[in-house]
């Protein structure tokens, strides 16, 4: 049995890019970083920043245009995904995302008018893979 599972806790980068395929179908790219913080050897405390594309379809892809921006904290659960491409210099090109199915926005603010409770997304399906044609979006 195999397993693609991706777990995020981290931070938009900057608000989502929201485009539509050929079909007509809603698409949404953006990126989170996540940070790492540890102790070096010499006792000095080190960060490093991660950086994670990440890309939501359908209604999700609706929800993160409408309610996500800069710095929200975010939950994420999806799968890792590499596609290619002939760039224009016609050498072969690679970027893997994060395809989520899932997330929740972790700030009190949540996109809630009162702050009460974070907005949690229920997982929608798989758009089947022969209905999309990647190469319809540029990102």
């Amino acid at each position: 049995m195999d397993l693609n599972k991706v777990m995020l806790i981290g931070r938009l980068v900057k608000k989502p890019e929201i485009r539509s395929t050929s079909s007509g179908q809603n698409v949404a790219s953006f990126s989170v970083v996540t940070n790492r913080y540890w102790t070096d050897k010499n006792g000095q405390k080190q960060e490093k920043a991660e950086f994670h594309n990440v890309v939501v379809w359908g209604r999700l892809a609706d929800i993160a245009g409408q309610y996500l921006d800069k710095g929200k904290k975010l939950y994420i659960e999806g799968r890792l995904q590499t596609r290619d491409w002939e760039g224009q210099d016609g050498n072969k090109r690679y970027r893997t995302e994060v395809v989520a199915d899932n997330f929740i926005m972790l700030d009190k603010s949540g996109g809630n008018s009162d702050g009460s409770e974070p907005i949690t997304i229920e997982p929608v399906k798989d758009m089947p893979v022969d209905e999309v044609n990647l190469e319809d979006i540029p990102f």
